[in-house]
């Protein structure tokens, strides 16, 4: 086995997908979820069948106390943390920004956002040579509507993917000499609940595949980048999009 990699939001759709990846590659997966325990025992079930090693960790990325406990929990289960997924995200509502309500803008921006930066500081404590680690890799999970700006859907969404695009550079340039490259996935239109089948046949012409993407696609490029396989890569964002 290659080590620990954490996955939060990991019991569903691209989450899911990416658990399923790792462990396939080798890697121990802490299944992160907030409310769905049946889905991520799930996902464990069909890795730990497989062969794999995999647990599930409860846990609401945007409170820090369970970002603490989280990790604690996964190291205790599989030893040392190399790798972490953020992955876990909301929409926070399909509306025009003069609709939006305060809590759902909040909401989606303490998990898109605070969660996603907690998670990274929590494995920067671990893995980061300046504290002792001996390094690893983090992906953020972005999104193309941070450079389409969804008009008329979730700009506020879009607003918090951009967020992480810039930290995603900021943060690979801060502990690129500490052992931990530090890259985004940016997906596009992919085949999972939060793209309604409505919204799939909508918007698939227009993307120069032609087609929807699938999870275990972007789940591919998210592997490759926690991989060794990308050693000489950081502050990168890669595009999965078929083209959009």
């Amino acid at each position: 086995m290659q080590g620990l990699v954490i996955v939060t939001g990991g019991s569903r759709g691209i989450g899911a997908a990416i658990c399923r990846k790792l462990a396939q590659d080798g890697y121990r997966v802490a299944v992160n979820y907030a409310t769905r325990p049946e889905a991520a025992a799930a996902v464990v079930q069909e890795i730990t069948a497989a062969g794999g090693e995999a647990r599930a960790f409860q846990g609401d990325v945007a409170r820090e106390h369970d970002v603490e406990a989280l990790f604690a929990a996964a190291q205790d289960s599989f030893g040392p943390v190399v790798g972490l997924v953020n992955n876990a995200g909301i929409i926070g509502g399909t509306s025009r920004v003069d609709d939006l309500t305060l809590e759902a803008l909040q909401r989606t921006l303490a998990v898109n956002v605070v969660g996603t930066i907690l998670a990274a500081r929590a494995a920067i404590r671990i893995m980061s040579s300046r504290h002792g680690g001996v390094g690893g890799s983090i992906v953020n999970l972005s999104s193309v509507a941070a450079q389409l700006g969804s008009p008329g859907e979730y700009v506020h969404y879009a607003a918090s993917k951009g967020a992480i695009d810039s930290f995603t550079v900021g943060l690979g340039r801060e502990v690129a000499d500490e052992g931990i490259r530090v890259n985004a996935v940016a997906p596009g239109l992919i085949d999972t609940e939060m793209n309604p089948g409505e919204r799939q046949a909508r918007l698939a012409p227009n993307i120069p595949i032609k087609r929807v993407g699938l999870a275990a696609e972007v789940a591919e490029a998210v592997a490759w980048l926690i991989s060794p396989a990308a050693s000489y890569v950081t502050g990168t964002t890669l595009t999965v999009s078929g083209g959009r």
